[in-house]
């Protein structure tokens, strides 16, 4: 599979921005939407009662316990591989990975149920590294942020089709355990046409990398450089990202117990529908992001971005608790919040750092710093639900692990915000090198 070259690839070089967009955005967005189908099914079977499950703790629990520390892990590997991978080998990676990742699904499906930790551990492991390969192909353009919005949408969107699709398997009778490997099955069209798709991007091009800064792999040498200019901002965003990573994949992972408490056991398209509005406020919001020309400004207004997410988040909750919000309009409620701020540190607001700064590089670095640590809080906040003897529902730990990461989350925002506003755009403290108007959505 030839990157960025052939008839398409020169069609898209002299298209209008709307096309290019356009087509990007689709096939990065099938692409990970697809890539849900072989991660996100299995947690739509509650495994109660597995014949074989020699251990006390829930089999499910441990399932996704598995899973997240292959995840986690995969993404402390991606922060080497993410920023060393060259563009011509991320669509065979691409495919790769998926693959593997529906061999242990099919391990999962064949094996004694006390080596499934084991199968969901060897499938986080390989799906990891997908967004950083499909964000790849976007980064480093003037039209990022339309790109990146619609590629987080995907994820916002597919982890509830998928599961009402993987539900929807359950309820005609298919196997829990056979039922995930099913379901990557009927997505795999989807994920060749979306990859092939993808491999036709042309690179970006001269106005590109005058807006954006040109991208490229980053050494070792260089990684810890960027890192080290700006170190106390991006300490501080982290710890964000690792509250809003470990919050949503809670939310995305129990969101079939939480709703049974809710009232909502037999609904299958209830984990679908949900999510629909939630992803038009996230891919509205930041795609006028993209009217913000100056990088240095476009920062600030990602991180404002990220701290009204984290104010609704807090208040959706509140106003549930008080009986002012039912439990859909909450559930839809709290995802907006807490996609609003989690979706900006996916891609588009390392990818304006990225430029701000005016280094050579890739925002895949940042994303992975981010990513691997915001999985490890995943992986504790697990942990402590299981075994810190927490007396809570499913939707009561939701509700005070949403205010715990509202409150603290809107403090370190504000604090990674005034470090930058006093140190300034670029790595080196000078100020951020004019750059020239965003291309028009025309």
């Amino acid at each position: 599979m030839t990157v960025g070259a052939g008839p398409v690839t020169r069609w898209l070089s002299r298209a209008p921005s709307w096309v290019f967009a356009l087509y990007g955005g689709l096939a990065a967005f099938a692409a990970y939407f697809a890539m849900y189908a072989y991660r996100k099914p299995f947690t739509a079977a509650s495994y109660a009662h597995v014949a074989g499950w020699p251990f006390a703790i829930d089999f499910k629990v441990v399932l996704v316990i598995a899973q997240v520390v292959g995840y986690a892990a995969s993404k402390i590997i991606g922060v080497k591989v993410i920023s060393e991978m060259r563009p011509e080998r991320r669509p065979l990676g691409i495919l790769l990975l998926i693959g593997g990742a529906e061999l242990s699904l099919l391990a999962f499906a064949l094996a004694p149920p006390v080596f499934g930790p084991l199968a969901l551990f060897a499938n986080g492991l390989g799906l990891g590294m997908i967004w950083g390969l499909v964000f790849g192909f976007l980064e480093g353009r003037r039209l990022s942020e339309v790109l990146g919005a619609m590629l987080c949408a995907s994820f916002i969107l597919a982890s509830g089709v998928v599961k009402s699709v993987g539900k929807a398997l359950l309820l005609h009778g298919v196997d829990d355990r056979w039922m995930p490997a099913l379901t990557g099955l009927i997505f795999a069209p989807l994920l060749l046409v979306a990859v092939a798709g993808l491999a036709q991007l042309p690179p970006p091009d001269a106005a590109d990398e005058a807006a954006r800064v040109r991208r490229a792999p980053m050494t070792a040498k260089a990684r810890a450089a960027l890192f080290a200019a700006h170190a106390p901002a991006l300490i501080l965003l982290v710890a964000v990202y690792v509250l809003l990573t470990a919050l949503r994949d809670f939310r995305d992972n129990f969101s079939a117990e939480i709703w049974t408490e809710l009232g909502y056991k037999d609904a299958a398209s209830i984990f679908a529908l949900s999510e629909i509005p939630v992803a038009v406020i996230v891919l509205v919001g930041l795609s006028l992001l993209m009217r913000v020309r100056d990088n240095q400004r476009a920062v600030g207004f990602n991180l404002g971005f990220v701290a009204l997410g984290l104010g609704l988040l807090g208040v959706s909750t509140l106003g549930h608790q008080l009986g002012l919000l039912g439990p859909v309009a909450w559930m839809i409620a709290v995802g907006a919040g807490l996609y609003m701020a989690y979706t900006p540190f996916n891609g588009v607001l390392f990818d304006r750092m990225i430029a701000a700064t005016g280094s050579v590089g890739t925002a895949g670095f940042l994303i992975y710093v981010a990513d691997s640590s915001g999985y490890v809080g995943s992986v504790v906040l697990l942990l402590v639900r299981s075994f810190a003897s927490l007396d809570l529902a499913w939707s009561g730990f939701l509700s005070a692990a949403a205010y715990v990461t509202s409150v603290l989350g809107l403090v370190g925002v504000c604090l990674a915000r005034q470090l930058l506003t006093h140190r300034g755009g670029r790595a080196d403290g000078a100020p951020a090198r004019p750059v020239p108007r965003t291309a028009d959505l025309s």
